[in-house]
């Protein structure tokens, strides 16, 4: 079902009567100019707001800034790190839009989303729980436990956000290809318009 929505997006959204006409999909991506400035601010507006996580988390670890408050800290990037966000939500729609097809049937990007997932649950649980007692030690050099594992969990999470991003665009574990069982399990390649194959040259 997913899957016919997406080919739908990428082939048919937009595209006119003529023989050589391209959907918006398709003409995205071929752009020349365009797409690569979409992936270029895409990335740009990722270390905007990953830059300004990082500084906080530091803070929350007591490694920097230690005699300064992180209310003040967190209040001075706050601004710079939604605007990173939304940035780089919007620009990574406009990327998923050209491509559909390839991100869901790819390893790299289902891992990402799964990291986001959790990296969101954890900024939800911070603010939620750990925030709440913010007053207490909001000057303390060395925040409380619950303080410093959410910031640890945080590097982490957006640090393998990151990494599988940058994995995405490199064909190791393309559907089509030969390649494990799991990985063609984890991508539906039987689904996909490439398909699968195992490691012995069968297709699935």
């Amino acid at each position: 079902m997913l899957d016919s929505i997406l080919n739908w997006f990428q082939h048919v959204l937009g595209k006119g009567p003529a023989p050589d006409a391209q959907s918006w999909s398709e003409a995205l991506l071929g752009s020349l100019n365009f797409w690569n400035l979409l992936e270029g601010t895409h990335l740009i507006g990722l270390m905007l707001f990953a830059g300004t996580i990082v500084v906080v988390d530091l803070r929350l670890l007591g490694l920097i800034f230690r005699k300064s408050r992180v209310s003040v800290i967190s209040d001075r990037v706050l601004p710079l790190t939604v605007f990173g966000f939304g940035f780089s939500v919007l620009s990574g729609l406009g990327l998923l839009f050209a491509k559909p097809l390839f991100y869901y049937h790819d390893v790299w990007f289902r891992a990402k989303m799964v990291f986001l997932a959790l990296a969101l649950i954890n900024i939800l649980v911070f603010h939620g729980r750990v925030q709440a007692t913010q007053g207490g030690w909001d000057a303390d050099e060395l925040p409380p436990r619950a303080a410093r594992t959410s910031a640890g969990l945080s590097l982490l999470l957006w640090l393998l956000v990151i990494t599988c991003g940058r994995f995405i665009p490199y064909n190791w574990y393309e559907c089509g290809k030969p390649q494990p069982d799991f990985i063609n399990w984890v991508e539906e390649c039987r689904t996909s318009e490439l398909g699968g194959m195992n490691l012995a040259g069968q297709h699935l």
